[in-house]
């Protein structure tokens, strides 16, 4: 297995050099295929989290207090009570590597080693880590027909494949074809634009799942909201939320 690695190692490196790619946040060569759009120092200067950062226990959003690890369950934003999941983790901030890894998944169906080692580190820690099975918030069919493939489809195929989980592409729909979220939109009209967009078509898919539900990135947290509560009236037992990142502050 290691003699594998290796091999695979080599044969990236030498194609990195034999065709080099522009770093998407600096400009600089890109020194390996895993690393996806960005080179080693920009995905070093990005804000990834590891786990052990203080955040509000149930939207993710992070903290400037310190507490125990006994105390961070407790810790609260209060901004996310009204929100339907259990829990929301993201990889990291929205900057850097990982902004340009988002925006590049937007144009390719392509998930980065790095970025899937990120996701799965995420996911193994608790209570992400008692996901049953994995759904992508899915697009309305004429934007996914548009665009030619869903990016959170992607990720959580991706993700799938790397923990062993079952993934759910067909039970949770949207349907209603949404105006696209954009800045300058308050939380409330956010959350007015999704509240009814989506549905589940098999309810029995869902029934007593622990559901990782997928998406890109986790800015008001509306939309995930609308899916999960969909999910959770399905019969879902709890809908947690993993994103590639999020922005600060919330």
């Amino acid at each position: 297995m290691l003699a594998i690695r290796a091999a695979n190692l080599f044969y990236d490196s030498c194609l990195a050099l034999l065709y080099p790619q522009a770093c998407a946040v600096c400009g600089d060569s890109v020194e390996s295929r895993t690393l996806g759009v960005a080179c080693e120092r920009c995905w070093q200067a990005t804000q990834i989290f590891t786990g052990n950062e203080t955040v509000c226990w149930k939207c993710g959003a992070v903290s400037g207090g310190v507490v125990s690890p006994e105390q961070r369950e407790e810790v609260r934003c209060r901004r996310c009570d009204a929100d339907s999941f259990t829990v929301a983790r993201a990889g990291g901030t929205y900057e850097g590597a990982l902004r340009a890894s988002v925006l590049a998944l937007k144009r390719e169906p392509h998930v980065c080693n790095k970025l899937v080692e990120l996701l799965v580190n995420v996911q193994q820690q608790h209570p992400l880590s008692q996901a049953t099975r994995i759904v992508p918030v899915p697009l309305h069919k004429e934007r996914e027909q548009a665009r030619g493939f869903n990016q959170a489809g992607i990720v959580g195929l991706a993700l799938a494949r790397a923990v062993s989980l079952p993934i759910d592409e067909i039970s949770l729909k949207r349907t209603e074809h949404t105006t696209r979220h954009r800045a300058g939109m308050d939380a409330r009209d956010r959350r007015e634009s999704v509240e009814n967009a989506f549905a589940v078509s098999y309810p029995a898919l869902i029934a007593g799942e622990r559901i990782l539900l997928i998406d890109d990135v986790f800015t008001s947290g509306a939309t995930v909201s609308a899916c999960a509560k969909v999910l959770l009236q399905a019969g879902a037992a709890d809908v947690f939320v993993l994103t590639i990142a999020r922005p600060l502050p919330y």
